[in-house]
C-alpha cells in the first residue's frame, strides 16, 4: 500500500503532525514503537503542560489524552511497531517496519514526518569516572520507574546536571520520601527553566552547586558516595576544592540528543549545532517530502511548542502531497552571530513562503536585557527586545512574510543592552 503521509513517532509532535496532515481521501499512518501514544508525556505526571496550547495547566498524561482525542478515526495507528529502515526511491519513501504481531513489513509513502523525540546522554558520553555501580540512573529512567512502574529508586540522592528532568525528579524524589542531597551543575548557570529552579529546588531547600562536577564515585557493588569538585573556567576539576557526599543513588540529567538515527541511510543535510537536520520554515529537510519536528529537530522546553511544530509539519506534508508537481526550491540561509547557539529553521524557501514564520533560537550566555536584530542583506527587517535571556530557555521571533524583500541571506545578531 502507498500512503500519503507516514508519521514516525507518536508523541506530542507526531500526534499533531498526523492530525494536521489528514484530509478526506488521504491515507495517513502514525507509527509508534511503544504500546501507547503520548511518548514521554505518559511518565510526566507533574503539571505545567498545555498553558499555551490549551490555556490551562495539565499533567503530562492529561495533555496526552487530550491530543489523542483530537485524532480522527480515519488515521491508521500502529502501536508496538518500529521503523527499522527508511530510504527513498523513485520519489517514494520505502519504510521497513518490525512488530511482534505483524513481523517484517514493507510499506511506501509519498511523504514522511520524523517525530521520534530525543534520548538522554549516557554516563559514557560525559566520561563519568568510576566503576559501573548499582544506583546510577538517567533521570528519565528513574522518572519512568517511579511514575509508571511504581519503584522507588533510592533514598539518598545526588543529581548531576540541572536540566528540567533532573530538577523535576529532585522534587519528585523529595515528595516520595527520599533525601536529595544536592544538584550538581558543571556550568555557571542552570540548564533548566527558571520556574523549575524555584518550584523544584528552592521551595524544598535542595542545594544547587553551580560550576561543580562529580569527579569520582565510590562503592563496591552499590553506590556509596560521590566526590564533588569545583571546576575552573576551562571546566576542569580543581584538586584542592573537593568534598564527598554520601548517597545510594545518582541521577544523570546531562542533556538530551535528537533521535535521528533512522535518517543515517537517507542522509539529509545536518546541523552540528542542533545535532539534528537542517530544515526550512515548513520543517522540510533537504530531501523533498521528508519533514522533521519536535525534539527530534531541536530540544524544547515546553510541549506546547512541540505540538506547534508538529502542526506546521503536518500541514506542510499535506500541502506537499496534494501538489500536482514539485516546485523548485529557492532557499536562503539564516546566519547567526557568535552570541547565539543555534537557529531553527536554518533556511527559508522563498518559493513556499505563504505565511509568517517563527525562528527559534537560544543565547550562549545569560543576559539581563538584549535586543535581537534580524537583517536581510543590509536591510533591518525585525527587532525584538528580550528581558532576561538565558541559554536554558528557548526564544522565538516572528518574521512577517512581507518583510523579505530580496533573495539575500538573513542574519540574526544579538545586542547586549545590560
Amino acid at each position: 500500500m502507498i500512503y500519503d503521509v507516514c508519521v514516525i513517532g507518536g508523541g506530542a509532535a507526531g500526534i499533531a503532525s498526523a492530525k494536521n496532515s489528514y484530509e478526506e481521501g488521504l491515507k495517513i499512518r502514525l507509527i509508534e514503537r511503544n504500546n501507547e501514544l503520548g511518548g514521554i508525556l505518559n511518565q510526566c505526571i507533574h503539571s505545567g503542560f498545555g498553558i499555551h496550547h490549551y490555556k490551562e495547566e495539565l499533567t503530562g498524561p492529561e495533555y496526552a489524552e487530550r491530543i489523542q482525542n483530537e485524532l480522527t478515526l480515519d488515521i491508521e495507528v500502529s502501536l508496538n511497531t518500529s521503523v527499522v529502515r527508511l530510504i527513498k526511491e523513485n520519489n517514494l519513501f520505502h519504510l521497513t517496519l518490525s512488530s511482534e504481531q505483524e513481523g517484517i513489513q514493507m510499506i511506501k509513502s509519498k511523504s514522511v514526518i520524523i517525530s521520534t523525540g530525543s534520548y538522554e546522554r549516557t554516563r559514557s558520553q560525559i566520561n563519568l569516572p568510576g566503576k559501573r555501580l548499582k544506583g546510577i540512573f538517567s533521570a528519565g529512567s528513574a522518572q519512568r520507574y517511579m511514575n509508571q512502574l511504581g519503584y522507588m529508586v533510592g533514598k539518598k540522592v545526588v543529581i548531576l546536571g540541572s536540566g528540567d528532568i533532573g530538577l523535576i525528579m529532585a522534587r519528585r524524589m523529595t515528595l516520595e520520601g527520599a533525601k536529595v542531597e544536592a544538584v550538581v551543575e558543571l556550568m555557571a548557570h542552570s540548564n533548566g527553566l527558571t520556574r523549575n529552579i524555584v518550584s523544584c529546588l528552592e521551595d524544598f531547600d535542595i542545594p544547587l552547586y553551580l560550576s561543580h562536577t562529580i569527579s569520582d564515585i565510590y562503592g563496591d557493588k552499590s553506590l556509596k558516595a560521590v566526590e564533588v569538585s569545583k571546576v575552573d573556567e576551562h571546566l576542569r576539576p580543581i584538586e584542592a576544592d573537593r568534598f564527598l557526599i554520601e548517597c545510594d543513588t545518582l541521577l544523570l540529567s546531562v542533556g538530551l540528543i535528537p533521535e535521528i538515527s533512522l535518517l543515517d541511510e537517507i542522509k539529509p543535510k545536518k546541523d552540528t549545532k542542533t545535532r539534528s537536520v537542517i530544515v526550512n520554515q515548513t520543517y522540510q529537510t533537504s530531501i523533498d517530502g521528508l519533514f522533521v519536528c519536535g525534539n527530534s529537530l531541536q530540544i524544547h522546553d515546553l510541549v506546547d511548542f512541540v505540538s506547534k511544530e508538529g502542526t506546521i509539519a503536518g500541514r506542510s506534508a499535506k500541502k506537499y502531497v496534494l501538489k500536482k508537481e514539485l516546485h523548485q526550491k529557492e532557499e536562503i540561509e539564516i546566519d547567526i552571530d557568535d552570541h547565539l547557539t543555534y537557529v531553527v529553521p536554518q533556511t527559508i524557501d522563498l518559493n513556499d513562503l505563504n505565511e509568517d514564520f517563527e525562528i527559534s533560537f537560544r543565547v550562549k550566555e545569560k543576559h539581563e536585557e538584549i535586543l535581537i536584530h534580524v537583517f536581510q542583506g543590509e536591510l533591518k527587517i525585525k527587532d525584538k527586545r528580550i528581558k532576561f535571556a538565558i541559554p536554558s530557555e528557548m526564544e522565538k521571533i516572528t518574521i512577517e512574510k512581507e518583510a523579505l524583500k530580496s533573495k539575500q541571506a538573513i542574519k540574526m545578531t544579538l545586542e547586549v543592552i545590560k
